[in-house]
């Protein structure tokens, strides 16, 4: 059975996976929510001023009173500062399942910071939550993300065909999983 218990703090070597707090605005926007590199594949716009962070942080932040939100700040313990984040949406109790959705600042990539990170919210998603399955989604042409899907043994099933535009053009997702009974910590 599912017991939702929110967003809590994850320590793993280098990271602390945390709530959003509004001080966090400065550094988001600075490490990831301003580079238009990040937000290429993403469903977001990068941000052109510092208040549009900020407002999004107040909306993020707001959501922490529900028990069903999972959404933290990646901070780097070394740089004590905010350089991503993940999530858990699309929670279904009947389905016992969810989706997760990541970002991280370009500076940080390829260095298996967000391959850290996902595992240990695969982890608490199992292991605290008790889901039993959870999915994640890659723009085809974001092929790290992929990798990083791949390092924490979700299987690739399938390829979701013109799901949406960017930039005018359409775009095609490529459809990770893994269950509970698949899983290794």
């Amino acid at each position: 059975m599912i017991k939702h218990l929110g967003t809590k703090t994850i320590d793993t070597d280098r990271l602390i996976l945390r709530r959003f707090e509004i001080s966090d605005a400065n550094d988001m926007f600075k490490n990831w929510a301003s580079d238009t590199e990040v937000s290429k594949f993403l469903s977001w716009d990068s941000h052109k001023d510092v208040m549009v962070t900020k407002s999004l942080l107040d909306y993020w932040i707001s959501e922490y009173s529900d028990d069903k939100t999972y959404h933290w700040a990646i901070e780097l313990k070394e740089l004590k500062e905010v350089i991503g984040d993940i999530k858990a949406y699309n929670l279904k109790d009947k389905r016992s399942s969810c989706e997760v959705g990541y970002c991280l600042s370009r500076q940080f990539w390829n260095k298996g910071i967000m391959s850290e990170a996902l595992n240990s919210v695969i982890r608490y998603l199992f292991e605290e939550i008790n889901l039993n399955r959870i999915v994640a989604m890659h723009n085809t042409e974001n092929i790290a993300s992929g990798k990083v899907m791949i390092k924490n043994n979700m299987k690739y099933k399938g390829t979701l065909k013109q799901v949406g535009q960017l930039n005018g053009n359409f775009y095609d997702l490529n459809l990770y999983s893994i269950l509970k009974s698949e899983w290794k910590s």
